[in-house]
């Protein structure tokens, strides 16, 4: 595998816990290390993975686990991993615990001891850290965190995705100081020398077709009401289809939008519940105008974000990426796995299939969102 100058990156598909880690320690290993980043599977008994991770590596670490594992391949089952070298880079990590308890003073006051805590600045300096989130990704609490700690970076920039346990739905864990948590969320902020950029990247754009929310629970993510109508049917109709028509593949195929400001931003639907309500991946409010999206192209658009990406960086270490699950199971649908990745390894990246992915202050769904990094240090 191609190592960047001040990144190592690593995939090992060991069974036995022990065994994973020293290989992956090995792959890993450099002078100077000052980090570590991993995206596990779920299936790892967690306990005797968490203890060989602490254990092993003496700088911090922080992971979760996945909806699937990506390096050099979409991977399933084992876990990969990235180093950083400390002459590049500073990680300073806060972990936030029973997330449906904490308060906003709090965490406030705990993101402001990670600013005193910053090596290469003085203060949050969007054009020299970036804000690396992982979260539980059944927490239903995406919203609320994301939104509550890119107000306290003041306009550092966040990007991050929700754990995964493959399709289980059962339980997903964050890592950070030495062992795996649910419930919790991690936020590292990245001091780095070399020349970065955050991204969003989704394959979908606004149609001509429009609705209105007219009664949710938002903390729950349930839509009753479209329209004024019984919300499955209401958005059966839209779509040109009947409500038992309804399936996970055509939720995939027709998401809908939000637009905030000049951007839009995807809202995918999990499932129809037994009383026509729509149950959705993301927080939906009343009175929320939302638009049915269109699909553009998903190995098109990776292709343009990939051009682009090399134009600005003509020398690429490392791209951090965080992909949502819908985005692989069409992958894998239309059979395009091989020209994702293909794609995806020209821009050295590694990552993880997700719950749900974050962008600044905002929580999305079938978006890619991640962070590339160029290779030469910058004074």
């Amino acid at each position: 595998m191609l190592n960047g100058l001040y990144t190592r990156r690593a995939e090992v598909s060991l069974r036995n816990e022990q065994d994973a880690v020293a290989e992956l320690a090995s792959k890993l290993h450099m002078e100077k290390m000052g980090a570590v980043i991993f995206f596990c599977s779920a299936d790892y008994d967690l306990m005797k993975l968490g203890t060989a991770i602490d254990k092993t590596f003496s700088c911090p670490v922080v992971g979760c686990t996945t909806a699937g594992e990506i390096c050099s391949t979409y991977g399933n089952g084992g876990i990969v991993a990235v180093s950083f070298s400390s002459e590049a880079f500073r990680f300073h990590s806060l972990l936030i615990e029973r997330l449906h308890e904490v308060e906003f003073e709090t965490m406030n006051s705990k993101v402001h001891d990670l600013e005193e805590s910053l090596e290469f600045s003085k203060g949050f300096d969007p054009e020299k850290m970036f804000g690396f989130l992982l979260i539980d990704g059944l927490s239903i609490m995406e919203e609320t965190v994301t939104a509550a700690l890119y107000s306290a970076l003041r306009g550092v920039s966040i990007i991050g995705g929700s754990a995964g346990d493959s399709l289980k739905f059962k339980e997903t864990s964050v890592f950070a100081n030495g062992r795996f948590v649910t419930n919790a969320a991690v936020l590292t902020i990245v001091e780095t020398l070399l020349p970065f950029k955050t991204f969003k990247l989704q394959h979908f754009v606004p149609s001509d077709k429009e609705m209105v929310i007219t009664e949710a629970d938002s903390f729950k993510r349930i839509v009753y009401e479209i329209d004024g109508g019984p919300a499955a049917e209401e958005y059966a109709e839209i779509i040109g289809l009947k409500a038992e028509e309804l399936t996970s593949q055509i939720f995939a195929m027709y998401p809908v939008m939000l637009q905030i400001g000049d951007d839009w931003y995807v809202r995918s639907i999990e499932k129809v519940n037994d009383d026509g309500s729509l149950t959705f991946f993301c927080a939906i409010d009343n009175g929320l105008p939302l638009t049915v999206a269109e699909g553009v192209g998903l190995v098109e658009t990776l292709k343009e974000k990939v051009e682009e990406i090399q134009r600005e960086f003509p020398s690429i270490e490392l791209t951090l990426g965080y992909d949502c699950i819908l985005r692989r199971l069409e992958i894998n649908e239309k059979n395009k796995s091989k020209e994702v990745e293909a794609e995806l390894n020209k821009i050295n990246f590694i990552g993880f299939s997700t719950f749900g992915e974050q962008f600044n202050s905002i929580h999305v769904n079938q978006t890619l969102t991640g962070v590339v990094f160029g290779s030469e240090l910058q004074a």
